[in-house]
């Protein structure tokens, strides 16, 4: 007979969860050695159920454990059926249910003293170099998984008896361009893994496996019960919306993608259909599996009120429907999947918000700006302040503009629609410290937001360049031709750039990628793209747009020419004319 728990009880249970998953976070922080985990806070951590179902993912990336580890998991237990205390796995396949192969993953099987596997530990880091033939983790013109270059492990045993397996070491090391910093990175991911399976067995011998596995059941029904309710809240229909991104290498017209909303009220489901799209292309934007599922269900939790918990439980109202060879879908090997967390897949996850939006006021947002411009870029050269010490490493300086929604303005540093506000911004002392560069300049953009009745956040300017060397940067911007778009009248958010400042002052207008290469006394400057707007500008607050002005935030021309708000040279709002300007306005929409 299953074992019911109170509400109080399932609370603090599922804290002591939620505090496992913290502690593997805080270990991979802490003892992480490249910049994009130990500044950026670029990494993940969850726990799923024997039966590969996510329980926690608790200060996690949502393109990293959303969707993925449950098929990670099954991959782990297909291959290696007899799973044993002391095992570790490493995996980074988007073939077999990871997001790209730049995301490196330890699993670890939580087996307990009488050999039974009870529940399974990920953690997952965005490494700095994963061996690409060229020094990044972001290859967007690859046309396939060979040119990609990436050492790719679909749950390959790195660990037996807590040992490490060296011929995987030693393979590893061989291929990747700063061996010691992988190799640091490695035992960080491996120790946060490690601490999972320690706090999980002592959680067992407390309370007893039986308990904790009803503890989940219970925990999954009750998730799912908030998201029935949320959902019933919403009007049905269904909708089709469409998003562009900008032309790369592989696509030179760009490509469109359209997604199709239904929502179930009287069922409490939600379907997200992505089938009719194209094949997938020759390039690195294709989608694995789980950044797809994850990118649209990031739309739609994006859309629900912040109370549903993320779970295997939540997850059965939602359906997700792909097809094989599709870009948005499940891709076919040697399809590359190298920027599959960005790129398309923010994409994707914005259609979703826009069409929840369109489907009802008060629901939805605008759409999240486009990143990876060269704010974003993978650096490497050698470094000459210690010997000519080869380094590479992914920056995180400055973010595209979060959308704006039915309740707020759009996040300031939300990193991407894949991250939610997860990573961090790069210290600029930090970076400068650790690298051969100077960050000469960081500021936000005056009037690159998505105006709107909540506008989407600003971009970023970045401007930076080596010191007493030359630097290679990869990146793979989008957002320079197809803005972020606003929501129930908001209007899209500022578009992307990227320059290079020669030693003679002259601007140069850089394409969508790399590699650039940065010489001394050189400079490559990053133009972050604004986020949309949700509802019609002319009805924001006043008294937001004059703080907006008084900030440096909008200037004057667009606070009137935008938002409706005439405000006279001693700074003032004048009542009676911003009155007329936005009539005007709202009748001429009309």
């Amino acid at each position: 007979m299953n074992e019911q728990i109170d509400s109080v009880r399932l609370a603090v249970i599922m804290s002591r969860f939620q505090g496992i998953v913290r502690n593997m976070a805080n270990t991979l922080f802490r003892t992480g050695r490249s910049g994009v985990i130990n500044i950026a806070h670029d990494f993940s951590c969850c726990i799923l159920t024997k039966e590969s179902e996510l329980v926690m993912m608790a200060d996690s990336l949502p393109i990293h454990v959303m969707r993925g580890p449950d098929i990670m998991a099954k991959t782990m237990k297909e291959f290696h059926p007899d799973l044993r205390r002391g095992d570790a796995f490493f995996h980074n396949s988007p073939y077999h249910g990871n997001s790209h192969a730049g995301d490196f993953a330890v699993i670890v099987p939580v087996v307990d003293e009488g050999g039974k596997h009870r529940f399974t530990a990920l953690a997952k880091a965005h490494l700095a170099d994963i061996g690409n033939a060229l020094p990044t983790t972001y290859m967007a013109s690859a046309r396939d998984v060979y040119e990609e270059g990436a050492l790719i492990f679909p749950a390959v045993k790195v660990q037996e008896d807590y040992r490490d397996i060296d011929d995987i070491i030693r393979m590893c090391k061989l291929r990747i361009r700063s061996p010691e910093v992988w190799w640091g990175d490695y035992l960080a991911i491996l120790g946060a893994a490690r601490i999972a399976e320690r706090r999980l067995l002592e959680l067992g011998t407390e309370l007893g496996w039986n308990t904790l596995n009803e503890c989940v059941h219970q925990w999954f029904d009750y998730s799912e019960r908030m998201m029935e309710s949320s959902i019933r809240k919403m009007p049905s229909g269904s909708i089709t919306v469409t998003s562009k991104h900008d032309p790369f290498p592989g696509i030179p017209e760009g490509i469109q993608i359209k997604v199709t909303v239904k929502v179930q009220s009287d069922d409490g489901i939600i379907e997200v259909d992505l089938r009719d799209n194209p094949d997938c292309q020759p390039c690195g934007i294709n989608q694995s599996e789980a950044t797809a599922r994850t990118h649209a269900q990031i739309g739609i939790f994006n859309s629900i009120p912040h109370t549903v918990p993320t779970n295997a439980g939540s997850f059965r109202r939602i359906n997700i429907l792909l097809r094989e060879n599709c870009v948005v879908g499940i891709p076919r090997h040697p399809a590359c999947c190298s920027v599959a967390t960005t790129s398309l897949g923010n994409r994707i996850g914005n259609a979703v918000m826009r069409a929840i939006a369109e489907l009802g006021e008060g629901l939805g947002m605008g759409e999240v700006g486009a990143i990876m411009p060269p704010s974003f870029a993978v650096i490497s050269g050698y470094d000459p302040r210690i010997g000519g010490v080869p380094f590479i490493n992914q920056l995180l300086l400055g973010a595209a503009g979060g959308s704006g929604s039915p309740a707020a303005d759009g996040w300031l540093t939300i990193g991407d629609e894949g991250a939610m506000g997860m990573v961090h911004i790069d210290s600029i002392e930090s970076d400068e410290f650790l690298y051969p560069i100077c960050i000469k300049k960081r500021s936000i953009i005056p009037d690159s937001e998505g105006a709107g009745r909540f506008r989407g956040a600003h971009g970023t300017y970045v401007e930076y360049g080596p010191v007493h060397c030359s630097i290679e940067a990869m990146y793979a911007s989008d957002g320079s031709v197809y803005p972020a778009a606003g929501a129930r009248g908001g209007l899209s958010g500022s578009k992307a750039g990227q320059f290079k400042r020669t030693t003679s002052g002259e601007l140069i207008q850089l394409g969508p990628m790399g590699p650039v290469t940065i010489n001394p006394d050189e400079t490559i400057i990053s133009k972050g793209a604004g986020g949309g707007g949700y509802g019609p500008p002319w009805e924001r607050e006043v008294w937001r747009v004059l703080k907006d002005v008084n900030e440096g935030w909008v200037t004057p021309e667009r606070a009137e020419k935008v938002y409706g708000v005439y405000i006279n040279e001693s700074g003032q709002v004048d009542d009676e004319a911003t009155k007329t300007l936005r009539i005007r306005m709202s009748k001429r929409e009309v």
